[in-house]
C-alpha cells in the first residue's frame, strides 16, 4: 500500500499552519509535506513534527531560480536558507524549482546550478528533486516533461538529483501515466497526486484511475512517499478517497482554495 503524506501547503487550511501538524495526525497520516515553510521558524515546525510523531518529506526551494541565467548568487542564498530548514525539520528531500524562463541558456544553467547544489546537499544527506510542471498552470515555468527532467538529471549525474513525478501535472502535459512512471521509476523519488481536472480530490469525480495507478506504485515496489497536494472542494470531506488506505476521519473537513500554484508547486 502507498504511503501518503499530507500537503500542509493545501490541506486542512482552515487552520493555520503550525495547527495542520495535528489534523494531518489526526487523520492518520505519519508523514507531511510542507511546500512553502518560511513563514514560521524552523524550530517552530520542528516542534510540531516531534509533538505528533510526524515526518517532514519535502519542503520546496523558494523562490525559483535554478534555471534563470544571472541568478546563480540568488539561487545559492535560497538553497542555503532551505538545508537550514530541512535540517532542523529533519527533511532529506528539496524540491527545487527551476523557475519561469525561455533564455536558451536555461538547461545549461539549471545543469550547473544542480551540480553544484547536489554537492551542497550531500554534506546534509538531502536529495533534490525536479518536478516538471504544466503550462496551464505555469506559463511559462522551463521544465515540463519527464523527458526534460531525464535528460537534466542525467547529465547532473548525481545520486542527489531525482525526480518529483506529479500526476496531476503530468496528466495535463503528457498522459500516459503508467507508461511513463514505468519507464521513468529508476529516477522518481516522490510522487504527488491530485484530481484532473481542478486539482481536488484523486477520487472517483475526476479523470485519473487512481486505484489503478496506487497498484501499480505497489506492483512497481516504490518505496518512497505519495504526497497529497490537492485542493479539496469545499463542503466536502476531502479524505473519503483515502480512507480505504488508512487515512482520513469524519473530522477532516475541506474548506480550502486552491493557493498560487507557482509557489506551492
Amino acid at each position: 500500500m502507498p504511503k501518503f503524506a499530507a500537503s500542509l501547503s493545501w490541506l486542512f487550511q482552515e487552520v493555520p499552519l503550525l495547527q495542520r501538524f495535528q489534523s494531518a495526525a489526526d487523520a492518520g497520516f505519519q508523514a507531511v509535506e510542507v511546500q512553502a515553510p518560511y513563514e514560521v521558524s524552523a524550530k517552530a515546525l520542528a516542534e510540531q513534527l516531534e509533538r505528533h510523531n510526524l515526518t517532514a518529506v519535502l519542503i520546496n526551494m523558494q523562490p525559483g531560480l535554478a534555471a534563470i541565467p544571472g541568478s546563480q548568487s540568488e539561487f545559492r542564498k535560497s538553497l542555503d536558507r532551505a538545508l537550514a530548514y530541512a535540517d532542523t525539520m529533519h527533511c532529506q528531500q528539496l524540491h527545487c524549482l527551476s523557475g519561469i524562463t525561455d533564455n536558451p541558456r536555461a538547461e545549461e544553467t539549471l545543469v550547473s546550478n544542480l551540480r553544484w547544489a547536489s554537492e551542497q546537499a550531500s554534506q546534509h544527506g538531502v536529495r533534490l528533486l525536479l518536478e516538471p510542471l504544466n503550462t496551464t498552470d505555469n506559463p511559462g515555468y522551463f521544465l515540463t516533461g519527464t523527458n526534460q527532467a531525464r535528460r537534466i538529471i542525467e547529465a547532473v549525474d548525481s545520486p542527489y538529483v531525482a525526480m518529483q513525478f506529479d500526476a496531476y501535472h503530468l496528466q495535463i502535459m503528457e498522459g500516459s501515466l503508467t507508461e511513463s512512471l514505468r519507464k521513468h521509476f529508476d529516477i522518481i523519488a516522490h510522487i504527488q497526486i491530485g484530481g484532473v481536472p481542478g486539482r481536488h480530490e484523486p477520487d472517483h469525480r475526476q479523470e485519473i484511475n487512481y486505484p489503478y495507478l496506487f497498484d501499480l506504485i505497489d506492483e512497481l515496489g516504490f518505496e518512497g512517499w505519495v504526497g497529497c497536494e490537492y485542493a479539496p472542494i469545499p463542503g466536502t470531506n476531502g479524505l473519503d478517497w483515502a480512507q480505504p488506505y488508512g487515512i482520513g476521519t469524519a473530522n477532516t473537513r475541506g474548506e480550502s482554495t486552491s493557493p498560487p500554484i507557482t509557489s506551492n508547486a
